[in-house]
């Protein structure tokens, strides 16, 4: 069985993408220094980008995590789904911008135990919720209250795996390229 893809998609530029896309790849450009390959994607359907933008940045200011936490939820739903485009664009991430610690983004990316006790409860939850779709057991609920998490945390997981599972579902069907920003974290499905 072949699976390899052949997708057509070609991505969108400010130039030639529809007015709100534009604007989105404009102040993407503006905020990162660059449009990521996966947004210019996305923006030949703006539902998808906007949306995505959208609860991106909502998750970012209101989800009640720091941005370290952010980035492990990101990671590990990432890891879960098996999105090589969004495990190296996290990583990256991760790294560079929100500063936690490459033990803790190795750790996920080699599904290993990750030292930090608060941090490896958030991974695992976030795994969880993305791997039982959405039906956690009491016991994975637990172990993430017990670790200092509140029930508006979970809120915050959900909207985590709804924003995750845009990006890394149109990761999957169009095989988005690794930028060249991303390409020292690059990550391989085992």
């Amino acid at each position: 069985m072949n699976t390899t893809k052949t997708m057509n998609l070609k991505p969108k530029t400010q130039e030639n993408a529809d007015a709100i896309s534009s604007k989105i790849l404009e102040k993407t450009k503006q905020k990162l220094g660059l449009i990521p390959n996966m947004y210019a994607g996305m923006a030949n359907n703006t539902a998808l980008l906007d949306g995505y933008v959208s609860a991106y940045n909502s998750f970012r200011a209101n989800s009640g995590f720091s941005p370290q936490e952010q980035e492990v939820i990101f990671l590990s739903i990432a890891f879960e789904n098996g999105c090589e485009y969004c495990m190296a664009a996290h990583s990256f991430v991760a790294d560079n911008m929100t500063k936690v610690p490459t033990e803790v983004t190795n750790a996920i990316r080699n599904n290993t135990d990750i030292q930090d006790v608060k941090l490896k409860a958030l991974s695992l939850f976030s795994k969880a919720i993305t791997l039982k779709r959405g039906l956690p057991t009491q016991t994975d609920i637990n172990d993430f209250i017990n670790a200092g998490y509140t029930e508006k945390h979970i809120l915050g997981v959900i909207a985590g795996v709804g924003i995750k599972t845009m990006s890394n579902y149109y990761n999957h069907i169009f095989n988005t390229p690794v930028d060249d920003a991303f390409k020292s974290r690059i990550w391989k499905k085992k």
